[in-house]
């Protein structure tokens, strides 16, 4: 079971978003909330999986409650799925940056948000169509943003760089595989290898990691 937090300072919205999570048996709401400050107190209390969370709020917005959500060991097993009308590149870049492991816009239909809570409690990553690679490699990787110690890296295989970078390029395990002649299994097995060793909690992290680095770089 799927545990869920919803927060958006719409009440009419969260009870559409609760509607159609509710409809599906693997999944459960657990908690809502109208503001970031109420986010963080859900999650701190609650440990959901997964946090359904809008950005634009009064008080706190929904990007800097993930940033608290994120950076706190306590919570390091839920995962944020940014849901919001502004879908737009510094929003994108700003959620990734502070921790959230995927973004969609709000007009986005049941199945897709459904596949997308079941797709991040899994640990990957999740973009809209509109946050494309172009867009996240130029906030990611901008000269004026401190670089990560590029020697944070050096724990990696050969091999676990190669699948870093294709992971960073936005391909899945399946797509990993097939570009280095690999079975499906054992390109998952890199990517958690990957992530257990670079201490991130999901595939978007990897991506932050491998573009602030300097692993891969824009264009």
């Amino acid at each position: 079971m799927i545990s869920v937090v919803i927060v958006d300072d719409q009440a009419l919205i969260r009870g559409g978003f609760r509607a159609i999570i509710s409809s599906d048996p693997q999944m459960q709401v657990v908690g809502e909330g109208e503001s970031g400050e109420q986010a963080v107190e859900l999650v701190a209390r609650l440990h959901p999986d997964v946090v359904v969370m809008d950005i634009r709020m009064p008080g706190m917005d929904g990007i800097t409650a993930t940033e608290i959500i994120c950076s706190d060991q306590n919570c390091s097993s839920t995962r944020i799925l940014i849901l919001t009308t502004f879908e737009l590149d510094e929003h994108v870049a700003a959620a990734l940056r502070a921790g959230a492991s995927g973004f969609l816009g709000k007009g986005v239909a049941p199945t897709e948000l459904l596949d997308g809570i079941r797709m991040i409690a899994r640990g990957e990553s999740l973009l809209s169509p509109a946050a494309t690679r172009s867009l996240i490699s130029r906030f990611l990787a901008s000269p004026d943003r401190p670089d990560s110690d590029p020697e944070r890296l050096s724990v990696l295989t050969v091999r676990e760089r190669e699948v870093v970078a294709l992971v960073a390029d936005g391909l899945s395990n399946d797509e990993i595989a097939v570009r280095l002649v690999l079975s499906p299994l054992t390109a998952k097995t890199h990517v958690n290898r990957a992530m257990l060793k670079l201490g991130v909690r999901d595939r978007a992290a990897l991506v932050v990691l491998a573009y602030r680095s300097g692993l891969v770089t824009p264009g």
